[in-house]
């Protein structure tokens, strides 16, 4: 009885040793089974390349800007009355003297005609007063009038002059009012809406009846940092600087305008400097309010080495490219990273023009690994998947 369980035991012993065998076996193969695949130096890699081009760069500030309108005013009424009409469609183009709004003329009307009926009596009492001294200052020489009643007829005369005037002024008066309860556009733009409606009462200088914006030309206004502040003053020296705006949501919609002003004070609070340039508009693609993507051009460099942005890497030793050689084996180069704009950046070391960089596909490779080329849309080897049973 002893030996028959030794015997079973060591069977048991034999059955668990096989099974260890197997899983060891197994288990370069992964779950599944398929082996993993290994990627080796002599393996090529799929990659897309493009080449290192030489070329002059423009040196551009880029920048989020807010349009403003050239001129805004807000339209008030210069006398006391009621708005009798609204003469515009809310939102239209209106030209500089157009009417816009009428306030009820007839009280003014009123003061007019009193005043001129005040200038005319005053006028007729003068008339004959001047006939009087005439007449005095006439027989004054011969002293058959009293010399007091011509000093009378003068200051009578005098008097009567100053009140013409007076009423003359009165008369300017009244028509002046007569003529602010018709009011026009004080500029070239689009009226904004009706902030009052007609029937109500307006005081003089208190109610902004409406808002009149100029945006043919237009301004855009962007700030840049404080650093940058000597180069745009160099720039600016050197001649007039090109400013493009752009609406986010539009990014075909390119306005070209120029540099107008440089601000006389740094923002302490942000560390900026104000800038606004000036927009013809012509086609009224910006609009007063409007947040904008702006590029300020300073000048351009001449003859750099670019690559296209994605070819550049990022690691803790800096930035760096993956140079193909002519034996299609890949080098790691450290790159010295200039101006970045758009899908390209200008290398300042690192890459020669000629050279040809890797720009897709950098995750698969190390250097000395080969590369397989690819062109600009063709697809990559399939990975190795798992092996059909037969």
């Amino acid at each position: 009885m002893r030996l028959q369980k030794l015997v079973l035991t060591g069977a048991t012993f034999a059955a668990l040793a096989g099974a260890l065998a197997g899983c060891s076996r197994g288990s370069a193969h992964g779950p599944s089974g398929p082996p993993i695949p290994q990627v080796r130096k002599d393996v090529p890699v799929p990659v897309t390349v493009a080449a290192v081009v030489q070329k002059d760069v423009p040196l551009e500030l880029e920048i989020i800007g807010t349009a403003r309108a050239y001129a805004s005013v807000s339209v008030k009424t210069r006398v006391d009355g009621q708005l009798s009409r609204v003469v515009f469609k809310q939102g239209e183009e209106v030209k500089r003297g157009d009417l816009i709004f009428e306030i009820d003329p007839r009280p003014f009307q009123t003061a007019l005609s009193q005043a001129e009926a005040l200038l005319a009596r005053d006028v007729a009492s003068l008339e004959n007063a001047e006939a009087e001294m005439r007449r005095t200052d006439e027989l004054a020489a011969t002293k058959a009038v009293a010399a007091t009643l011509v000093e009378a007829n003068r200051a009578k005369v005098a008097m009567l002059r100053g009140s013409v005037d007076a009423d003359k002024a009165a008369v300017r008066t009244a028509t002046l009012q007569l003529s602010f309860c018709f009011i026009a556009s004080p500029v070239n733009g689009r009226v904004g809406l009706v902030l009052v409606d007609e029937g109500n009462m307006v005081k003089n200088n208190d109610t902004i009846l409406a808002v009149v914006n100029q945006i043919k030309p237009l301004y855009v206004d962007f700030a840049v940092a404080e650093r940058f502040l000597p180069d745009v003053r160099a720039a600016a020296g050197r001649g007039q600087l090109r400013v493009e705006a752009i609406p986010p949501q539009h990014p075909e919609a390119r306005s070209a305008g120029t540099l107008e002003v440089i601000n006389n004070q740094v923002d302490t609070t942000t560390g900026t400097v104000l800038l606004r340039a000036v927009f013809p508009n012509a086609d009224e693609r910006l609009w007063p309010g409007q947040f904008l993507n702006v590029t300020l051009t300073l000048g351009q460099l001449t003859n750099v080495a670019v690559v296209p942005t994605a070819a550049v890497q990022n690691s803790q030793s800096g930035e760096f490219v993956f140079v193909v050689n002519a034996d299609t084996r890949v080098e790691k180069r450290l790159v010295k990273l200039g101006r970045v704009r758009e899908n390209e950046a200008v290398i300042e070391s690192g890459v020669k023009p000629g050279e040809t960089v890797v720009t897709d596909g950098q995750m698969r490779l190390a250097p000395g690994f080969r590369a397989d080329v690819k062109a600009p849309g063709q697809p990559s080897a399939p990975k190795p998947g798992p092996e059909k049973s037969s």
